[in-house]
């Protein structure tokens, strides 16, 4: 495990051998988890797939010249915000711009931690002018944003608990960013290595179920064949009790899914993943975003999440 984190005056990296049996979370039984779940109100910041379509080739998913019903895609996105608002949560909404297809993939636009973003640097030159576009919003709402100096694609690379920052790499984002983002944040944070390029992205591979800021400790969902053995090895120390999802769930991007810590908004087709979801004690909330799956993106490629 390698867990980057920001001591009073300068980042520093250090190195924990994934063989000691040191966890940043308890170990807890799945049975101690099934009954108390709470959803805690978010704030998170969408994009209108008004110009989506798939014109280029950036991942795995991506077939240019494949049908796209934009209509569609836009009444799809509509129902998820409308599924965030009815569940109390705020929606703030960032204005597509003509020539910039992926924009309705919010996520990746930045990582916004405790009133403080740190940017994007996206690594394929069709996505680069989002980057611009997201800085400025949020600086219009007085968040300070942190330019970075390497290649990193927001929270889909980023994910955020209360102790720590489950950061991936391997196809996207920078191994230096995690660096450069534990400085920025002054947060802890643990890399992940992604091998499998259908699941390119760390929010394609791992969904967080609990970020652990209420009394439940922190959860999470995974693909284990996606990450690396020393990641595996990361996750099995620090999520003992996490939910392995299969593949089949995996690959209608299932683990592209966004939790308020009761309430788990997942792709309508992960049927499994909301069945075990069920057991443990969250409510399944199913949405149809598979026109968004066409450029490899579903629930939480669309969610930038604004974290207290």
């Amino acid at each position: 495990m390698i867990t980057h984190r920001r001591p009073p005056q300068e980042a520093l990296v250090t190195v924990l051998d994934t063989r000691t049996p040191a966890r940043s979370t308890p170990a807890h039984s799945t049975l101690d988890r099934v009954t108390a779940r709470t959803a805690r109100v978010r704030s998170y910041l969408m994009c209108a797939p008004t110009h989506f379509d798939v014109t280029y080739a950036i991942n795995a998913w991506m077939q240019p010249g494949i049908h796209v019903d934009r209509d569609r895609a836009v009444a799809q996105w509509q129902a998820l915000v409308e599924t965030y608002r009815a569940l109390g949560h705020s929606v703030e909404l960032l204005e597509p711009a003509a020539g910039l297809p992926d924009m309705v993939f919010a996520a990746n636009g930045a990582l916004v931690v405790d009133g403080r973003a740190y940017g994007a640097r996206f690594r394929h030159v069709e996505r680069q002018a989002e980057a611009v576009l997201h800085a400025g919003l949020l600086r219009e709402q007085g968040i300070e944003v942190v330019e970075p100096a390497h290649t990193t694609e927001g929270e889909g690379d980023f994910l955020v608990l209360a102790s720590m920052i489950l950061a991936g790499t391997g196809f996207r984002t920078s191994l230096h960013a995690h660096v450069e983002a534990a400085a920025a944040l002054d947060r802890p944070v643990v890399s992940l290595e992604l091998v499998d390029p259908r699941f390119y992205h760390l929010d394609t591979a791992l969904a967080v179920l609990d970020d652990g800021n209420g009394e439940a400790p922190a959860d999470i969902a995974y693909l284990p064949s996606a990450f690396s053995p020393h990641s595996r090895r990361t996750l099995r120390q620090l999520f003992p009790d996490a939910i392995e999802c299969s593949e089949a769930d995996a690959l209608v991007l299932g683990l592209n899914a966004v939790s308020d810590g009761h309430h788990v908004v997942l792709p309508v087709q992960a049927r499994d993943l909301a069945v075990r979801l069920a057991e443990r004690g969250y409510t399944p909330v199913p949405v149809d975003v598979s026109e968004l799956l066409k450029a490899g993106g579903s629930v939480k490629c669309c969610t930038q999440e604004h974290h207290a």
